[in-house]
């Protein structure tokens, strides 16, 4: 196989309140980020996003973010499914001042990726156990916004 497939999952829409900042760590500025809700929607799996999860997030020296996120899921027939990712968003200092003055900004101008994996007992879902996942992220005023692809 010399060509990665991916297909999308799902696009996940997420709520969230504004970062408390902890302050500067050796690893840079440390700011948590309460995660209060959201969507998902897919072809095989759609339902919301559980209050409750967070994001971890280090905003580096170079001024790029480093996201540490975990999150609950439930879908519409009620299964939980656990969602944890860890990725970077970085940019411009333009356009990373416009993102955190929450301005809109096209998603073109900055990167915004994120490698998802997922845990869950529901059997309807096991697959999401036993699967490598990436996601493109953009970031608009209301709050994060994730297209989720499975690589096949």
């Amino acid at each position: 196989m010399t060509a990665i497939r991916t297909e999308l999952l799902f696009t996940m829409k997420l709520l969230a309140d504004k970062p408390q900042v902890l302050g500067r760590t050796p690893m840079g500025e440390r700011r948590i980020v309460a995660v209060t809700g959201g969507s998902f929607e897919g072809a095989r799996l759609s339902g919301t996003v559980q209050p409750g999860g967070s994001d971890w997030i280090i905003v580096r020296p170079d001024g790029s973010l480093k996201l540490d996120v975990r999150l609950s899921l439930k879908t519409s027939d009620g299964a939980l499914i656990g969602m944890t990712y860890t990725g970077y968003r970085h940019g411009p200092p333009e356009v990373i001042e416009r993102l955190n003055r929450g301005e809109t900004v096209d998603p073109s101008h900055y990167y915004f990726r994120t490698i998802p994996l997922f845990e869950t007992a529901a059997s309807k879902y096991l697959w999401l156990n036993n699967i490598v996942a990436v996601a493109t992220g953009h970031r608009p005023p209301e709050g994060p916004v994730y297209h989720v692809y499975e690589v096949l």
